[in-house]
């Protein structure tokens, strides 16, 4: 029975797209004992998939001491295989815990793998506007390139056994209707979220469907969003945890978000979704239940992750040229579908 570590500690879209490994890992090594090393805090969405056996979780807080404990702890299950797929401080030390002395020149022991973060092609990218990378670039993409070095390539499955507590189907049963629609208009940098104002509409323009939010407890500028309509849109912004969206994401009849992380635990789930992709590189979806609304600028991709400042007059309008019309025609042309 093989066995792998994937070590990737944050942060919640990362993990999740870096999740569609086990696919990939299960449908090569169906007996494969799989383990997981992850900041403390992530590991409710780790727990999801039941094909993960063990979820370690770090705390930041032990410091380096606790990380070369865990370490330790770590070399003692003697791993098979083992894959960085974050590439930082901490999963180097990690690493030269885990490996032999001199593994590069003298390989032995675990099998090794890396993600590489092609830091140069970064800097071709968002200093001189050389773009290297695929186009559009998909991180899940991204996280199973590595693995082709064990042979392990075929990624599809189907998998829907998802590990949410029961209680979840009783408490969000009248939460979600057929005619609900998921919102996420949240995302850590402002940059790449979409205008509050295009929010509205898209819910003005839509009278016949109902909404939730979905949003951390410091997003307050969603009760505006759902001032728009009360009766309609149920805000939860800070209201459920990240397990409990992760579920209503799994329920959604259609998600709309920019690039979050619940975009791609739509992806994930394979629940329908409208990506509005703006000034970020690396947040597109895979699945083909995900569809991609963006508009075409020069300066585009401007940034990894929406932090940085926007060169345009406009402020924003890689984001704010996404018009609510067509957003809305996007959505009512899936629901119809799906019905």
């Amino acid at each position: 029975m093989a066995k792998f570590l994937i070590i990737r500690f944050s942060s919640i879209g990362d993990i999740i797209q870096c999740m569609n490994v086990v696919n990939g890992i299960k449908n090569h090594f169906p007996n494969a004992e799989i383990h997981w090393i992850a900041r403390k805090d992530m590991g409710s969405f780790l727990n999801m998939d039941k094909r993960i056996n063990r979820v370690w979780g770090f705390d930041k807080k032990t410091g380096f001491k606790g990380l070369l404990q865990m370490a330790r702890q770590l070399k003692a299950e003697k791993f098979d295989y083992i894959y960085d797929a974050h590439s930082n401080i901490r999963s180097n030390i990690l690493k030269a815990v885990l490996l032999p002395p001199l593994y590069y020149l003298f390989p032995r022991g675990p099998r090794y793998t890396l993600r590489h973060k092609d830091r140069w092609k970064r800097f071709l990218l968002f200093k001189l506007r050389i773009n290297k990378f695929d186009k559009p670039f998909r991180g899940i993409i991204s996280y199973q390139k590595p693995l082709a070095t064990w042979g392990i390539t075929n990624f599809e499955s189907d998998y829907s056994d998802w590990n949410f507590p029961a209680e979840y189907e009783e408490r969000f049963h009248r939460t979600l209707t057929p005619k609900t629609i998921t919102l996420v208009p949240s995302a850590n940098w402002e940059m790449k979220r979409w205008p509050v104002s295009n929010w509205q509409q898209v819910i003005q323009l839509m009278p016949d469907y109902r909404f939730i939010i979905l949003a951390g407890p410091s997003d307050t500028f969603c009760e505006t969003i759902q001032a728009i309509a009360p009766e309609r849109v149920n805000n939860l912004a800070g209201k459920t945890s990240l397990l409990e969206s992760c579920y209503l994401v799994k329920q959604s009849n259609l998600v709309i978000s920019g690039d979050t992380g619940f975009l791609h635990a739509a992806d994930l789930f394979h629940t329908k979704a409208i990506a509005l992709m703006g000034p970020t590189a690396f947040g597109y979806p895979t699945g083909k239940q995900a569809e991609v609304i963006e508009v075409d600028l020069p300066c585009r991709p401007c940034t990894k992750d929406g932090h940085g400042k926007c060169k345009q007059s406009t402020w924003q309008k890689c984001m704010v040229d996404i018009l609510p019309k067509r957003v809305v025609d996007t959505a009512l042309r899936i629901l119809d579908f799906k019905s």
